[in-house]
């Protein structure tokens, strides 16, 4: 199968998978994201990751248009992971400022240990930043969903502005990664525990 880029039902798609994806794609992904890691964007080809999925190039092209849509489909299902890490730690949680605090400690926490992220901030950002708004910032807005879903499921009588302040925990989050430094290091889970508990939190108000 062919795996486009979505461009209807994202939010779904990044909680749920591919549900045409197979054991071939798997592999396929697995070896686009080893390759990416080692050696950066740029130096990667569809050779490469041919070579160490152990198919042939034409295998890739057939399911993969180029080299673009490839890492594309790698980044969603990065994203993918994260966005259920984050599902998952605000599962449950009492109140929305709690789903909003662990969300964004749990977010913070796992974007700065990914690696692909790490290798090419470190050596090709005028690459990498540019798929962060693929398909015109879906990506972004589907993200946000998830996140705004769980705190509006904590307090469901409480703030109408759930999307923005989830849009907000987001950026947030993704300076600290591409900006380090400064004086909002937060540099372990209880400072950004901290951080977003006392800053992030008065985002959530009742309307009026």
């Amino acid at each position: 199968m062919t795996m486009e880029t979505p461009r209807a039902g994202l939010l779904g798609t990044l909680l749920a998978g591919d549900p045409g994806a197979d054991e071939l794609d798997t592999r396929i992904l697995d070896a686009g994201l080893a390759e990416f890691e080692t050696y950066g964007l740029r130096r990667v080809s569809v050779e490469d990751v041919a070579k160490r999925a152990g198919v042939a190039r034409t295998t890739i092209y057939r399911r993969f248009t180029n080299k673009d849509q490839l890492l594309q489909a790698v980044i969603l299902r990065e994203m993918r992971r994260f966005l259920t890490s984050i599902a998952e730690a605000t599962e449950g949680l009492p109140t929305a400022r709690d789903a909003l605090v662990e969300g964004f400690v749990v977010g913070l926490r796992d974007v700065r240990a990914n690696p692909l992220l790490s290798r090419v901030l470190q050596s090709e950002p005028e690459i990498f930043l540019p798929q962060l708004s693929m398909n015109g910032g879906e990506v972004m807005i589907a993200a946000r969903g998830i996140i705004a879903e769980r705190l509006r499921r904590a307090w469901p009588d409480g703030a109408d502005d759930f999307e923005v302040a989830s849009e907000v925990l987001l950026r947030v989050a993704m300076s600290l990664v591409l900006v380090p430094g400064g004086g909002l290091a937060l540099d372990d889970d209880a400072s950004a525990r901290a951080f977003a508990r006392e800053y992030l939190t008065r985002m959530l108000r009742r309307p009026e």
